[in-house]
């Protein structure tokens, strides 16, 4: 059973920072990348950024994070990390965290609220 254990979401001024961090834990084979996806309500899931376990970590962004949001690893602890940066209203969704293993199989967490509100 894998989980994915999510952190770091709330609520935050426009032009604030939050960190989100993804621990992926349990009996797995290789993890092939991590990644963070969102969902606003009334809205579809949309990619936020993603980076790969293996060689030297490639990573992909939405457009409408790039420039703001900066994803990094730590493959000994199977973690992925999402740094938040000039918040915007529109940031406002549930971010989930996404893994996909060497099988391939796709893992998603609980997600967690990311609101930015003054």
């Amino acid at each position: 059973q894998v989980q994915l254990v999510e952190s770091g979401g709330g609520l935050v001024q426009p032009g604030g920072s939050l960190r989100l961090s993804c621990a992926a834990s349990g009996t797995m084979f290789r993890i092939n990348r991590m990644g963070w996806y969102r969902q606003a309500p009334g809205k579809q899931r949309e990619l936020v950024a993603v980076i790969n376990f293996i060689g030297s970590g490639s990573t992909v962004y939405g457009d409408s994070v790039k420039g703001r949001f900066t994803i990094s690893r730590d493959n000994a602890k199977n973690t992925v990390y999402l740094q938040m940066n000039s918040l915007k209203p529109e940031d406002t969704a549930v971010y989930y965290c996404n893994a996909v293993d060497s099988t391939p199989r796709e893992y998603w967490g609980q997600g967690t609220q990311v609101t930015v509100s003054s």
